[in-house]
């Protein structure tokens, strides 16, 4: 492989699916509906919790029907895909309904996909017995930089992997139902860079989680700022922190949010950032004694995780439907991710390295 000869971004094999869209908030209206306009997925219905909100964004995006409810958008034949941008609390209720629904081919459905690893098992077995397509929206595997990332992995160029971080200091924007839940950082924000690290390395056989407080987030939560070390069966040591304070924001005080990663291997280093905090493209760097002489590449794109990343997400089951093979993102690996999750809990509420042969997923 060349020292730049990489795929940023996927290549859409198929997008002849109609998508029903259930949510009008800043995911969808920022992220779903912006990626799928670019690649030219059609978008034929949407629906949310107002009426109002949904109207708003259908005018934007140039969606033809608003639907009352997002119940009566799944009835709707004209609806192949349910895309659902909907609380955890509130979205397994409609993937059941959507599961029921003839016309319905596929869903794609947000993290964390219910509130606990046992709702999500029953829901990854519904959608099995039902003979559909069920999805979740992890997007961070469609981030550039991890695209890259991972092809430098696999084209062995860093040779065996020894250590991972990925250092996070910026401040999410929460989302207000989240102030109903007492589980805050790890299951919205660390999801992410957990799932990534499953992605990139394979599934961990065990996590140990530290915790503080965030001092701005109002609302009571049990995580704030996190701290995950994880070890795979390969060896790779991995550490994930989410400092979601990363200091004041106030008029006048001039911030540095950022989030950085690194891989070390026996052959060479990739470094690089990811892009969202600051609104820019995330970005790669590498050295390898196999590939590029021990010099640093720097290979660059102009896409961005939002909201191009969302265009990787929706093509992956596009082509699922279209091929009848398993989704990128299955319901089956995601329970993983959520299994992953539910084990750094324990091991905050614990204090103690918790294996992730202690948590069930069967």
């Amino acid at each position: 492989m060349a020292g730049t000869d990489f795929e940023p971004d996927v290549k859409v094999r198929s997008r002849e699916y109609r998508i029903g869209c259930v949510g009008a908030g800043m995911i969808m209206a920022e992220c779903h509906l912006a990626a799928y306009a670019q690649a030219g997925f059609p978008v034929v219905a949407i629906a949310s919790r107002t009426k109002a909100s949904a109207e708003k964004v259908a005018r934007r995006w140039d969606i033809p029907i608003v639907h009352d409810t997002p119940e009566q958008l799944i009835e709707d034949s004209k609806v192949e895909i349910v895309d659902l941008a909907f609380p955890p609390d509130q979205q397994p209720a409609l993937i059941r309904h959507a599961l029921k629904q003839p016309h319905i081919k596929a869903i794609l459905a947000q993290k964390p996909l219910a509130l606990t690893v046992e709702e999500a098992i029953k829901l990854r077995d519904e959608a099995a017995k039902s003979g559909k397509i069920l999805s979740v929206n992890q997007n961070m595997r469609y981030d550039q930089s991890m695209r890259v990332l991972k092809q430098i992995i696999d084209s062995g160029a860093l040779g065996d992997i020894v250590f991972a971080q990925i250092d996070m200091h910026a401040i999410p924007h929460w989302q207000a139902f989240l102030a109903d839940y007492d589980r805050l950082t790890l299951a919205n924000m660390s999801v992410h860079h957990l799932d990534v690290l499953r992605f990139l390395f394979g599934d961990p056989h065990e996590i140990t989680t530290l915790t503080r407080k965030d001092p701005r987030t109002t609302f009571d939560h049990s995580d704030g700022i996190t701290v995950s070390t994880l070890r795979f069966p390969s060896g790779v040591l991995a550490v994930s922190l989410e400092d979601v304070w990363s200091g004041p924001r106030e008029q006048g005080y001039r911030d540095d949010q950022h989030i950085n990663w690194r891989v070390d291997g026996t052959k060479g280093v990739a470094k690089g950032t990811i892009g969202w905090p600051t609104g820019v493209a995330s970005t790669l760097t590498y050295a390898s004694t196999q590939t590029t002489g021990g010099e640093w590449v720097t290979p660059s794109w102009d896409t961005m995780w939002f909201p191009h990343a969302f265009i990787g997400v929706m093509e992956q089951l596009q082509y699922a439907v279209k091929t009848g093979t398993p989704p990128a993102l299955s319901v089956a690996d995601n329970v993983k991710t959520m299994a992953l999750v539910e084990a750094g809990y324990r091991s905050m509420a614990e204090g103690r390295t918790v294996r992730l042969s202690e948590i069930s997923t069967n």
